[in-house]
C-alpha cells in the first residue's frame, strides 16, 4: 500500500494503523525536540497542549490539561496531520510534481503545518500572530518540520516492509 501509488489511500484498518503509528512516532519526535532537546540547548520550551487549550477555550469547550493533551496528541498528532498528508498534501504533490523522493515534500508539509498551527490557529485562539516571532516560534518551526519528516519516513518504512 504505497501512498504514492494511488490518488488516495484506501479507507481501511491498514490506513488507520499507518496514520496512528506514524503519527505516534512523529508526535513523540516533536515533543522530544520541543520539550527536552530544545530547552537543553538553551532554546524555548514548547507547550503545544497550551495552544490546544487556548483554542478549546475560544470555542467555549472544556479546556483543562487533559483536553489540551488529548487534542494535541490524539486528534492532531495521530489523526489530523496524518489525514492532511495522506488525503490532501501528498495526492496534490504527486499530481503536480510526480513521484519524487519523500523527504522534500515531507519537510514542506511540516512547514505548512507550522504556518497553519503557529500562524493560523494561534491567531484564531486569540494569541499573537506567529506568537510575535519569539523563540517558541522558531522551535515550533523545527518541531513541525521534524514531525512531517518523521511521519512520512515512518509511513514509507511501514509501506515498504508491507510490500
Amino acid at each position: 500500500m504505497s501512498t504514492s501509488s494511488r490518488t488516495f489511500p484506501p479507507l481501511n484498518v491498514q490506513t488507520l494503523g499507518l496514520m496512528f503509528i506514524s503519527g505516534f512516532f512523529a508526535s513523540n519526535a516533536f515533543d522530544l525536540w520541543g520539550q527536552m532537546i530544545s530547552p537543553a540547548l538553551g532554546f524555548a520550551n514548547l507547550s503545544p497542549h497550551g495552544l490546544a487549550r487556548s483554542l478549546l477555550s475560544t470555542l467555549g469547550l472544556p479546556s483543562g490539561d487533559f483536553a489540551g493533551y488529548f487534542v494535541h496528541f490524539y486528534l492532531v498528532g495521530l489523526i489530523g496531520y496524518p489525514v492532511g498528508w495522506l488525503f490532501i498534501f501528498e495526492p496534490i504533490w504527486t499530481r503536480v510534481m510526480g513521484n519524487t523522493h519523500w523527504f522534500l515534500p515531507s519537510a514542506i508539509y511540516g512547514f505548512g503545518l507550522w504556518v497553519f498551527a503557529i500562524g493560523g490557529i494561534t491567531t484564531f485562539a486569540g494569541l499573537p500572530f506567529f506568537l510575535n516571532f519569539t523563540g517558541i516560534t522558531w522551535v515550533a518551526l523545527v518541531g513541525h518540520v521534524l514531525y512531517g519528516i518523521v511521519m512520512v519516513g515512518v509511513m514509507r518504512l511501514i509501506t515498504r516492509k508491507a510490500a
